[in-house]
């Protein structure tokens, strides 16, 4: 092994990749902040909204984002951590991809997935698994990635730890094995019982949340004696699960089967300690990947990175556009030239930052796992490759299912101009998915989204970005499924049924209900009709 292979693989082990999936409001923005507080990344956590004179969540920077206290794009935060599991006095490198909260951007979530090693679904202890939860984590069981369990919200009244876990094995199969057990009901947080040294680790509220809890170690006498009852249960129902055979098992984690288990408060930084040592301890670090040929190249190997987000405005004083890529191969050094897979054209890579909400700092040197912007890189698009040396392109990121779609028109002709180079914009960033067929023409395409909030963000952008006013229509369809050419002809005779092509060369049908679809798949089995990713029934 070379020399600087023998540092990238030192680098890579040090590194962990991964994201936050959870339902709206079950308190992701504030376990990042709570994450970044705890490696001593921020001073203070902030909240949504800036509550009880908090300020503002430091990865959430949209103005829509901030008036309705929810998270639509996408952010990349890394930071060191010294863990007690670190195996030299090197500290840990945690690369955190912000994901949206809201339900209606899916898709956005779906392609930060496929930029991550693991994911931490976030569950609130009062409502359980909700149907963003549910979605997201069929999208990881798809993908293969390990999956760390956070019941969050512990603070509050909620159900009880077993009923949360039964709910778990019993609606998606997966069988979480906490290493934290809860010491006092949901409610009645006091602090986390660990499983496995048989430790009470009792938490110490501050002034709002804002700063990290202290925590104070105790034997199981002494916790015996400080909470009687409480702790007595919470060894009864641990000893019980211990039973079932409900302890941490890492192949089965790592193969998808299992889900290490932690109790948290996000809000009073209960538990987070926690989770980042266990992130530490047991998620995967960056492994290589294979090609669209199935070749798979070694995180060792020559620079290679796969560009999973597109976004632009993030920066109002300038119409800038960041790719972030996810580095899967080699050494990242600022400056070098690469080639971008999809063209064939070399792509300079002046300007690498990284990017924690509104900040950025430049990036002169990246490894496997990190996640690096690259600004005005105009003809990147989600899922295209970048690499150097021996030639690699991965395979693309798919698309997720549309289940709204709209037409769009520009309101004045004198701005059709400006509205097309929007639209665009729009496209490449996977914004929407834009949709065109002969019978509308370009005038008024089609934007097909996972929810209808997309088609806020669309108009808006446009508007603060473009000076486009538009006028958007809904549509009276409600899913959509891949077909082909010889299909194409004798869909677009049937009745509530209509076929597009999508930028990408794509041809999807759309249907008016999945009734309609299900009699014409009756009438017509030989037509091409297949579901996308994430499909509605």
């Amino acid at each position: 092994m070379s020399s600087d292979a023998a540092t990238v693989s030192h680098e890579v082990k040090r590194r962990r990749t991964f994201a936050i999936i959870s339902h709206p409001d079950a308190g992701k923005s504030t376990m990042t902040e709570a994450l970044a507080l705890h490696a001593r990344m921020i001073s203070e956590a902030g909240a949504i909204h800036g509550k009880a004179g908090r300020k503002s969540t430091v990865s959430d920077w949209m103005e829509m984002e901030k008036a309705r206290g929810i998270s639509v794009s996408s952010t990349a935060l890394q930071f060191n951590y010294a863990s007690e599991h670190s195996t030299d006095d090197v500290p840990n490198v945690i690369n955190l991809v912000d994901t949206p909260g809201h339900a209606d951007f899916s898709e956005d979530t779906y392609r930060v997935l496929t930029a991550v090693d693991a994911a931490v679904m976030l569950i609130d202890a009062a409502k359980g698994l909700e149907p963003q939860t549910l979605k997201l984590f069929q999208v990881c069981r798809h993908r293969g990635i390990p999956v760390i369990t956070v019941i969050n919200k512990w603070d509050r009244p909620g159900q009880t730890p077993l009923e949360l876990i039964d709910e778990i094995t019993e609606r998606i199969g997966l069988i979480p094995t906490p290493l934290y057990f809860p010491v006092g009901i949901a409610g009645d947080f006091r602090g986390l019982l660990d499983r496995r040294s048989g430790e009470y680790i009792r938490f110490t509220r501050t002034a709002g949340g804002a700063k990290v809890a202290p925590e104070e170690i105790l034997d199981g006498d002494a916790a015996a004696a400080r909470e009687g009852d409480e702790w007595t249960a919470a060894l009864e129902e641990s000893e019980l699960l211990g039973e079932m055979g409900q302890d941490h098992d890492q192949e089965m984690f790592l193969a998808g089967q299992t889900s290490p288990m932690i109790f948290a408060s996000a809000m009073l930084n209960f538990g987070v300690r926690q989770l980042l040592e266990t992130l530490v301890e047991l998620a995967p670090p960056p492994a290589g990947r294979a090609d669209i040929d199935g070749s798979v190249r070694s995180v060792t190997d020559p620079f290679s990175a796969v560009v999973f987000k597109v976004q632009a405005g993030m920066d109002t004083s300038h119409r800038d556009r960041l790719a972030y890529m996810r580095i899967v191969s080699g050494e990242f050094e600022r400056g070098m030239v690469v080639t971008h897979a999809q063209t064939g054209k070399p792509f300079a890579t002046k300007y690498a930052q990284a990017v924690f909400g509104r900040d950025r700092s430049t990036v002169d040197r990246a490894y496997p796992g990190d996640v690096v912007g690259l600004v005005n890189a105009m003809a990147l698009a989600p899922g295209d490759t970048l690499y150097i040396d021996s030639k690699v392109q991965y395979p693309p990121i798919p698309s997720f299912a549309p289940e709204h779609f709209s037409a769009i028109r520009v309101n004045t002709a004198d701005k059709y101009k400006q509205f097309r180079k929007a639209m665009e914009q729009m496209d490449s960033e996977g914004v929407v998915q834009v949709l065109r067929n002969e019978l509308r023409g370009d005038a008024s395409p089609v934007l097909a989204a996972v929810g209808p909030m997309q088609f806020e963000v669309v108009t808006a952008r446009m508007k603060s970005e473009f000076n486009v006013d538009t006028t958007i229509e809904p549509l009276g369809y409600s899913l959509a499924r891949r077909t082909d050419a010889d299909s194409a002809a004798d869909l677009g005779r049937q009745r509530g049924v209509e076929v597009f092509t999508r930028t990408d060369g794509a041809l999807l049908a759309l249907f008016s209900d999945k009734w309609r679809l299900q009699f014409i798949q009756k009438e017509h089995p030989d037509l091409m009709l297949e579901p996308l990713v994430a499909a509605a029934d």
